[in-house]
Protein backbone atom coordinates (compact mmCIF):
# COMPACT_ATOMS: atom_id res chain seq x y z
CA UNK A 1 0.00 0.00 0.00
CA UNK A 2 2.85 2.48 1.28
CA UNK A 3 4.46 1.19 -2.29
CA UNK A 4 1.17 2.13 -4.40
CA UNK A 5 1.18 5.55 -2.85
CA UNK A 6 4.48 6.36 -3.63
CA UNK A 7 4.61 5.58 -7.01
CA UNK A 8 1.75 7.87 -7.53
CA UNK A 9 3.00 10.37 -5.96
CA UNK A 10 6.05 9.91 -8.33
CA UNK A 11 3.69 9.94 -11.46
CA UNK A 12 1.75 12.81 -10.06
CA UNK A 13 4.85 14.73 -9.67
CA UNK A 14 5.95 14.54 -13.31
CA UNK A 15 2.48 15.28 -14.53
CA UNK A 16 2.74 18.53 -12.73
CA UNK A 17 6.72 19.16 -13.62
CA UNK A 18 5.24 18.23 -17.30
CA UNK A 19 2.32 20.54 -16.81
CA UNK A 20 4.55 23.66 -15.61
CA UNK A 21 6.70 22.81 -18.71
CA UNK A 22 4.23 23.21 -20.82
CA UNK A 23 2.93 26.35 -19.41
CA UNK A 24 6.58 27.89 -19.14
CA UNK A 25 6.50 27.47 -23.17
CA UNK A 26 3.63 29.45 -23.81
CA UNK A 27 4.75 32.14 -21.62
CA UNK A 28 7.43 32.26 -23.22
CA UNK A 29 6.46 32.13 -26.36
CA UNK A 30 3.55 34.47 -25.62
CA UNK A 31 6.42 36.82 -24.90
CA UNK A 32 8.34 36.35 -27.75
CA UNK A 33 5.19 37.26 -29.57
CA UNK A 34 4.50 40.77 -27.38
CA UNK A 35 8.03 42.08 -28.27
CA UNK A 36 7.85 41.55 -32.05
CA UNK A 37 4.59 42.57 -31.92
CA UNK A 38 5.78 46.30 -29.89
CA UNK A 39 9.17 45.99 -32.33
CA UNK A 40 6.87 45.89 -35.16
CA UNK A 41 4.63 48.66 -33.74
CA UNK A 42 7.63 50.94 -33.23
CA UNK A 43 8.34 50.77 -36.80
CA UNK A 44 5.56 51.45 -38.14
CA UNK A 45 4.74 54.45 -36.50
CA UNK A 46 7.94 56.28 -38.32
CA UNK A 47 5.72 55.15 -41.90
CA UNK A 48 4.89 57.88 -43.88
CA UNK A 49 1.54 57.05 -43.60
CA UNK A 50 1.39 56.81 -39.55
CA UNK A 51 3.51 59.83 -38.76
CA UNK A 52 2.07 61.64 -35.89
CA UNK A 53 2.39 65.19 -37.79
CA UNK A 54 0.33 68.34 -36.86
CA UNK A 55 -1.28 68.34 -40.01
CA UNK A 56 -1.81 65.33 -41.83
CA UNK A 57 0.41 64.70 -44.68
CA UNK A 58 2.46 67.74 -44.03
CA UNK A 59 5.14 68.95 -42.06
CA UNK A 60 5.39 71.61 -40.49
CA UNK A 61 8.61 72.79 -39.81
CA UNK A 62 9.28 76.39 -37.45
CA UNK A 63 12.32 78.65 -37.34
CA UNK A 64 12.35 82.58 -36.16
CA UNK A 65 12.07 85.75 -38.22
CA UNK A 66 15.05 87.20 -39.06
CA UNK A 67 16.57 83.82 -40.57
CA UNK A 68 20.13 84.57 -40.56
CA UNK A 69 22.97 82.50 -42.92
CA UNK A 70 24.59 79.97 -42.59
CA UNK A 71 21.27 78.49 -41.30
CA UNK A 72 19.10 79.83 -43.63
CA UNK A 73 19.69 82.57 -47.14
CA UNK A 74 17.33 85.47 -48.05
CA UNK A 75 15.84 84.83 -45.07
CA UNK A 76 13.63 82.49 -46.65
CA UNK A 77 13.73 78.99 -44.70
CA UNK A 78 11.52 77.25 -47.59
CA UNK A 79 14.28 77.96 -50.41
CA UNK A 80 16.27 74.84 -49.17
CA UNK A 81 19.73 76.91 -48.81
CA UNK A 82 21.78 77.17 -45.60
CA UNK A 83 22.60 74.54 -43.14
CA UNK A 84 19.17 74.36 -41.13
CA UNK A 85 16.41 74.72 -43.58
CA UNK A 86 18.83 72.08 -45.49
CA UNK A 87 18.78 69.87 -42.63
CA UNK A 88 15.30 69.91 -42.00
CA UNK A 89 14.45 69.37 -45.74
CA UNK A 90 17.21 66.04 -45.42
CA UNK A 91 15.38 64.92 -42.56
CA UNK A 92 12.26 65.36 -44.05
CA UNK A 93 12.97 63.10 -47.35
CA UNK A 94 14.14 60.64 -44.70
CA UNK A 95 10.58 60.20 -43.58
CA UNK A 96 9.58 59.85 -46.57
CA UNK A 97 8.05 63.26 -47.37
CA UNK A 98 8.48 65.33 -50.80
CA UNK A 99 9.84 69.65 -50.19
CA UNK A 100 6.17 70.44 -51.44
CA UNK A 101 4.67 68.49 -48.06
CA UNK A 102 6.96 70.85 -46.13
CA UNK A 103 5.57 73.95 -44.58
CA UNK A 104 7.56 76.48 -42.72
CA UNK A 105 5.87 78.75 -39.93
CA UNK A 106 7.11 81.57 -37.64
CA UNK A 107 8.03 80.80 -34.12
CA UNK A 108 9.91 83.17 -31.84
CA UNK A 109 12.94 81.72 -30.28
CA UNK A 110 11.95 81.65 -26.72
CA UNK A 111 8.23 80.65 -27.40
CA UNK A 112 9.92 77.29 -29.01
CA UNK A 113 10.64 75.90 -25.83
CA UNK A 114 8.21 77.14 -23.65
CA UNK A 115 5.45 74.33 -21.87
CA UNK A 116 2.64 73.76 -23.74
CA UNK A 117 1.08 72.41 -26.83
CA UNK A 118 2.95 73.37 -30.53
CA UNK A 119 1.46 74.31 -33.93
CA UNK A 120 4.52 72.71 -35.55
CA UNK A 121 6.08 69.12 -35.78
CA UNK A 122 9.70 70.25 -34.93
CA UNK A 123 11.57 73.33 -34.90
CA UNK A 124 15.17 74.48 -35.81
CA UNK A 125 16.41 77.68 -34.88
CA UNK A 126 19.89 76.80 -33.00
CA UNK A 127 17.90 75.67 -30.10
CA UNK A 128 20.60 73.93 -27.83
CA UNK A 129 19.75 71.06 -25.71
CA UNK A 130 19.17 71.92 -21.81
CA UNK A 131 18.27 70.10 -18.82
CA UNK A 132 15.94 72.77 -18.14
CA UNK A 133 14.43 72.67 -21.42
CA UNK A 134 14.17 69.12 -21.62
CA UNK A 135 11.17 68.94 -18.74
CA UNK A 136 9.02 70.68 -21.28
CA UNK A 137 9.73 69.60 -24.09
CA UNK A 138 11.57 66.98 -26.66
CA UNK A 139 14.75 66.98 -28.51
CA UNK A 140 16.09 64.86 -31.07
CA UNK A 141 19.81 63.56 -31.31
CA UNK A 142 22.02 66.58 -31.86
CA UNK A 143 22.39 67.23 -35.20
CA UNK A 144 25.57 70.22 -34.66
CA UNK A 145 27.86 71.74 -31.89
CA UNK A 146 28.75 74.87 -32.67
CA UNK A 147 31.23 76.79 -30.40
CA UNK A 148 30.55 79.99 -28.98
CA UNK A 149 32.30 83.39 -30.27
CA UNK A 150 33.01 86.89 -29.68
CA UNK A 151 32.35 89.82 -31.67
CA UNK A 152 34.15 93.30 -30.97
CA UNK A 153 34.74 96.60 -33.14
CA UNK A 154 37.62 96.48 -35.09
CA UNK A 155 39.45 99.44 -33.73
CA UNK A 156 38.21 98.60 -30.12
CA UNK A 157 41.59 97.84 -27.64
CA UNK A 158 39.57 94.45 -27.14
CA UNK A 159 40.85 93.29 -31.01
CA UNK A 160 44.20 94.25 -30.26
CA UNK A 161 44.58 91.30 -27.67
CA UNK A 162 42.36 88.17 -28.39
CA UNK A 163 42.02 86.90 -25.38
CA UNK A 164 39.06 86.07 -23.09
CA UNK A 165 40.84 87.57 -19.75
CA UNK A 166 40.59 90.83 -21.75
CA UNK A 167 36.86 90.63 -22.02
CA UNK A 168 36.27 90.63 -17.94
CA UNK A 169 35.97 94.02 -18.26
CA UNK A 170 33.96 94.63 -21.50
CA UNK A 171 30.30 95.42 -22.10
CA UNK A 172 29.10 92.16 -23.31
CA UNK A 173 25.48 91.58 -25.34
CA UNK A 174 23.57 88.24 -25.78
CA UNK A 175 20.45 87.58 -26.87
CA UNK A 176 17.64 86.38 -24.15
CA UNK A 177 16.94 82.64 -23.24
CA UNK A 178 20.63 81.43 -25.12
CA UNK A 179 23.33 79.79 -23.83
CA UNK A 180 25.36 82.57 -24.70
CA UNK A 181 24.37 84.16 -21.35
CA UNK A 182 25.88 81.05 -19.46
CA UNK A 183 28.91 80.34 -21.50
CA UNK A 184 29.92 84.38 -20.74
CA UNK A 185 29.03 84.06 -16.73
CA UNK A 186 31.06 80.88 -16.96
CA UNK A 187 33.56 81.10 -19.08
CA UNK A 188 34.36 84.90 -19.41
CA UNK A 189 33.33 85.67 -15.57
CA UNK A 190 32.81 89.55 -16.71
CA UNK A 191 33.10 92.27 -13.92
CA UNK A 192 30.05 94.22 -15.36
CA UNK A 193 26.77 92.25 -15.43
CA UNK A 194 25.60 91.08 -19.12
CA UNK A 195 23.10 92.80 -21.22
CA UNK A 196 20.72 90.92 -22.36
CA UNK A 197 18.40 91.57 -25.17
CA UNK A 198 15.20 90.38 -26.92
CA UNK A 199 16.53 89.33 -30.34
CA UNK A 200 19.58 89.09 -32.50
CA UNK A 201 18.45 92.69 -34.28
CA UNK A 202 18.38 94.05 -30.63
CA UNK A 203 21.48 92.67 -29.83
CA UNK A 204 23.03 93.85 -33.39
CA UNK A 205 21.39 97.80 -32.76
CA UNK A 206 22.81 97.71 -28.97
CA UNK A 207 26.42 97.04 -30.37
CA UNK A 208 26.15 99.51 -33.17
CA UNK A 209 24.56 102.33 -30.79
CA UNK A 210 27.47 101.20 -28.74
CA UNK A 211 25.52 100.26 -25.96
CA UNK A 212 27.79 97.04 -25.83
CA UNK A 213 31.69 96.60 -26.44
CA UNK A 214 31.17 92.86 -27.44
CA UNK A 215 28.80 90.57 -28.81
CA UNK A 216 28.65 86.93 -27.69
CA UNK A 217 26.75 84.16 -30.00
CA UNK A 218 27.42 80.57 -31.85
CA UNK A 219 29.88 81.11 -34.03
CA UNK A 220 28.48 80.78 -37.25
CA UNK A 221 26.24 83.49 -36.41
CA UNK A 222 28.85 85.70 -35.98
CA UNK A 223 30.85 85.26 -38.92
CA UNK A 224 27.98 86.10 -40.88
CA UNK A 225 27.28 89.11 -38.65
CA UNK A 226 30.58 90.51 -39.22
CA UNK A 227 30.43 89.32 -42.66
CA UNK A 228 27.14 91.01 -43.92
CA UNK A 229 25.39 93.44 -41.15
CA UNK A 230 28.15 94.85 -39.06
CA UNK A 231 30.28 97.20 -40.23
CA UNK A 232 34.06 98.12 -38.56
CA UNK A 233 33.42 94.38 -36.47
CA UNK A 234 35.36 91.05 -36.87
CA UNK A 235 35.04 88.13 -35.21
CA UNK A 236 37.81 88.35 -32.15
CA UNK A 237 37.92 84.08 -31.73
CA UNK A 238 36.02 81.35 -30.53
CA UNK A 239 35.39 79.56 -27.40
CA UNK A 240 33.59 76.06 -25.86
CA UNK A 241 30.47 76.58 -24.06
CA UNK A 242 30.90 74.03 -21.15
CA UNK A 243 29.67 70.59 -21.98
CA UNK A 244 29.38 71.69 -25.33
CA UNK A 245 26.36 73.15 -27.02
CA UNK A 246 24.33 70.73 -28.59
CA UNK A 247 21.73 71.53 -30.92
CA UNK A 248 18.51 69.57 -31.62
CA UNK A 249 15.50 69.58 -33.10
CA UNK A 250 12.63 70.81 -30.77
CA UNK A 251 9.20 68.69 -30.52
CA UNK A 252 6.38 68.83 -28.06
CA UNK A 253 6.86 67.18 -24.84
CA UNK A 254 6.07 63.57 -25.56
CA UNK A 255 5.82 63.67 -29.20
CA UNK A 256 5.71 59.92 -31.08
CA UNK A 257 7.44 62.03 -34.06
CA UNK A 258 10.49 62.09 -31.71
CA UNK A 259 11.51 58.56 -32.14
CA UNK A 260 11.35 59.06 -35.72
CA UNK A 261 13.54 62.34 -36.45
CA UNK A 262 15.77 60.43 -34.25
CA UNK A 263 15.96 57.54 -36.78
CA UNK A 264 16.39 60.34 -39.30
CA UNK A 265 19.18 61.90 -38.26
CA UNK A 266 20.53 58.77 -37.19
CA UNK A 267 20.67 57.74 -40.87
CA UNK A 268 21.75 61.17 -42.07
CA UNK A 269 25.24 61.00 -39.83
CA UNK A 270 25.71 57.50 -41.28
CA UNK A 271 25.78 58.10 -44.43
CA UNK A 272 27.72 61.50 -44.51
CA UNK A 273 25.07 63.39 -45.59
CA UNK A 274 24.90 65.85 -42.27
CA UNK A 275 28.77 66.29 -42.58
CA UNK A 276 28.06 67.37 -46.00
CA UNK A 277 25.56 69.88 -45.22
CA UNK A 278 27.68 71.01 -42.16
CA UNK A 279 30.38 71.12 -44.71
CA UNK A 280 28.64 73.13 -47.67
CA UNK A 281 27.18 75.72 -45.22
CA UNK A 282 29.41 76.20 -42.10
CA UNK A 283 33.13 75.47 -43.58
CA UNK A 284 34.11 79.29 -42.49
CA UNK A 285 34.02 78.63 -38.77
CA UNK A 286 37.71 76.62 -39.26
CA UNK A 287 38.87 80.31 -39.47
CA UNK A 288 38.68 81.94 -35.90
CA UNK A 289 40.76 81.76 -33.45
CA UNK A 290 40.56 79.62 -30.40
CA UNK A 291 40.26 82.25 -27.51
CA UNK A 292 42.28 81.59 -23.69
Amino acid sequence: MKSSRAVLALILIGLTALLAACGSSDTSSTSAADTTAATSAAADTCAVDQLALVTPGQLTVATDKPAYPPYFVDDDPANGKGFESAVAYAIADQLGLTADQVKWVVVPFDSSYAPGDKSFDFDVNQISITAARQKVVDFSSPYYTAPQAVIVRSDSPLAKDPSLEELKTASIGVQIGTTSLDAVNSVIAPTDQVKVFNNSNDVVAAFKQKQVDAIVTDLPTALYLTAAVLDNAKVLGQFAAPGGDEWGALLQKGSKLTPCIDKAIASLTADGQLDNLRMTWMAEQAGAPELD
